[in-house]
C-alpha cells in the first residue's frame, strides 16, 4: 500500500478512535469462510445496485438486531440479525436495503458530512478501525469501537423516513433484477414490527437508525403484492441456500453454547452443515479428538475446500498440535493462495512450531498476508515476531508501531516508530512506514491539545 494511502487510513482510524462515538467497544468477526459466503450472497445485489462487488460485508459481533452503512465500500450487519434469519433472501433483503443507501448517496448528502472533514474521514475509512481495532482470534477478531448504540452514532447513522422509503423501493428493485423474491423484504420488516412502541432503551439499534412506519410497511406490501414475473414467489437458489447455511452454521457454532449446538444438530444428521456445526461445538468444548474427527468427515466430503482445511488447521493449532497445524494450513494456502486470513493462520502456525526454516517461511507468508490486509492486528503481531526472529529489529519495531496505531494506542505507536526510525536506513520502505506512524501520532497529540 502506498505510504500516502496508508497514512490516510491510519488517520481516519485515529479520528474515529478519538471521537465521541467510541462509547461502547464491540468486536467484529473475521473469518475467511464467512466473508466468502457473504460476498457470494451480496454479489447479485451489488451488481444490480451498480456497486462494485468488492464492497465488503462486515459482521459485528453483537446480539442485537442491526445493519448499517458507514461509507460507499462497507456494509455492516450484526451477528444477532444474521442468526435471526431463516432464509438467504432475508439476508439479501437487508443487503439490498443497505446497498440502496449507498447507491442513493444518503450518507454523502448529509450536511454534517459535508461540513466536517472529520466526519467524512470517519465514514470513508471506518474499516481501518473495524479490521484492526484489537487483537483476538480470527473467529471473533478485532475490537470495534464504533459505539453503534451511542447517541452520537445513532444520530450519524440515522436515516430519514424519506431515505428509508427510497431504500426500500430501490432495494426491492435490486432483488427483482437479481431474481430474488422481494417478499423477503416484508419478512425482515416483520421482525422489527412493534419495536417502535418500546422505550428507546429496549429497542434494537436498527429501529433507532432506520425508522419503521406503518406507511413504509404498507408501501412494501403494495410493491410485493403487485409484483409478477420470475422473482415473485421465487425460491432461493441452491447455491444461496448452501452459503447461507455455511455462514449461519459456522457463526452459530462459535457464538452459541456448545451444548446448545449439539442439542440442535443431534447425532443422526450426517449432512455437511450438521457436521460443520458439530466440529465447532466439540472444538469449543475442548474435545479435540471429536472435533478433528468431524473435520475429517468434512474433508472427505469436500477435499479441496480451503475453508475446511483452514478449520482443521485452527483446531490443531489451538490444540497445540503445531506440526499438524502447519500441514493443514499449508494445504489451505495451496487451495486459496490469495486469502489473507488463511495466510495469516499459516504464518502463525509456522511461528508456533518455531524452527529455523519455519520462521523464515513465516516471514514470507505473513508478508503476503500484510500486502492483502495490513490492518489485522493479530497478523501484525505475528509479523513483528517473525521480523524479530530474523534479526531485523527495525522492521519489527515498524510493524509493532503500525499495530499500535491501528489499535489507537498512539503513545506506544510513537515509541516503536521512533525506535524503528533509528534502526532502519533513512528512506527505506520500513523507515517511511515508521514516518507515517509518527505523523499520525503527531496528529493525535495536536487533537488532544485542542
Amino acid at each position: 500500500m502506498p505510504a500516502r494511502r496508508r497514512l490516510m487510513t491510519l488517520l481516519a482510524a485515529l479520528a474515529l478512535t478519538l471521537s465521541g462515538w467510541a462509547a461502547q467497544a464491540q468486536s467484529i468477526i473475521r473469518d475467511a469462510e464467512i466473508e466468502r459466503g457473504l460476498q457470494e450472497l451480496a454479489a447479485p445485489i451489488l451488481r444490480a445496485a451498480g456497486l462494485p462487488t468488492s464492497t465488503r460485508i462486515i459482521v459485528v459481533n453483537d446480539r442485537s438486531l442491526n445493519a448499517f452503512v458507514a461509507d460507499a465500500r462497507h456494509i455492516f450487519i450484526h451477528s444477532g440479525l444474521l442468526l435471526r434469519m431463516q432464509d438467504p433472501a432475508e439476508l439479501q433483503a437487508v443487503l439490498a436495503h443497505e446497498a440502496a443507501h449507498i447507491a442513493n448517496g444518503h450518507l454523502t448528502r448529509r450536511p454534517a458530512a459535508a461540513r466536517s472533514a472529520g466526519s467524512a474521514a470517519r465514514m470513508g475509512l471506518l474499516l481501518a478501525l473495524a479490521a484492526g481495532a484489537a487483537s483476538g482470534n480470527s473467529e471473533v477478531g478485532a475490537g470495534l469501537a464504533i459505539g453503534s448504540t451511542s447517541a452520537a452514532a445513532r444520530r450519524f447513522f440515522a436515516h430519514t423516513r424519506a431515505e428509508e422509503a427510497s431504500a426500500d423501493q430501490a432495494g426491492m428493485r435490486y432483488m427483482v433484477q437479481s431474481g430474488i423474491d422481494p417478499a423477503a423484504m416484508l419478512t425482515v420488516l416483520d421482525i422489527f414490527r412493534g419495536q417502535e412502541a418500546l422505550s428507546v432503551g429496549r429497542q434494537d439499534p436498527y429501529i433507532r437508525t432506520h425508522p419503521l412506519t406503518r406507511d413504509r410497511i404498507r408501501t412494501v406490501e403494495a410493491f410485493v403484492n403487485g409484483r409478477s414475473g420470475a422473482a415473485a414467489g421465487a425460491e432461493s437458489s441452491a447455491e444461496a441456500r448452501y452459503w447461507f447455511a455455511r455462514i449461519t452454521g459456522k457463526l452459530g457454532g462459535f457464538l452459541n453454547a456448545p451444548r446448545q449446538t449439539l442439542r440442535q444438530v443431534g447425532r443422526n444428521d450426517q449432512g455437511e452443515i450438521a457436521t460443520l456445526r458439530r466440529a465447532i461445538a466439540y472444538h469449543q468444548s475442548t474435545d479435540a479428538s471429536r472435533a478433528i474427527s468431524e473435520v475429517g468427515r468434512l474433508l472427505q466430503m469436500r477435499p479441496n475446500d480451503p475453508y475446511y482445511q483452514e478449520l482443521q488447521g485452527q483446531i490443531l493449532f489451538e490444540s497445540l498440535n503445531f506440526g499438524a497445524a502447519v500441514q493443514a494450513y499449508a494445504r489451505a494456502v495451496q487451495l486459496a493462495p490469495r486469502e489473507p486470513l488463511i495466510l495469516a493462520g499459516y504464518g502463525r502456525a509456522l511461528l508456533a512450531a518455531d524452527t529455523r526454516s519455519g520462521n523464515a517461511q513465516a516471514l514470507d507468508v505473513l508478508g503476503r498476508a500484510y500486502a492483502r490486509d495490513p490492518f489485522d492486528p493479530r497478523m501484525l503481531r505475528d509479523l513483528a515476531l517473525a521480523y524479530a526472529r530474523s534479526g531485523n529489529n527495525g522492521m519489527a519495531s515498524t510493524v509493532t508501531a503500525e499495530r499500535y496505531a491501528v489499535l489507537g494506542r498512539m503513545e506506544d505507536a510513537e515509541i516503536h516508530a521512533t525506535r524503528a526510525s533509528g534502526l532502519l536506513p533513512t528512506g527505506s520502505g520500513g523507515w517511511l512506514r515508521a514516518q507515517d506512524v509518527l505523523r499520525v501520532a503527531e496528529a493525535a497529540q495536536n487533537r488532544r491539545n485542542r
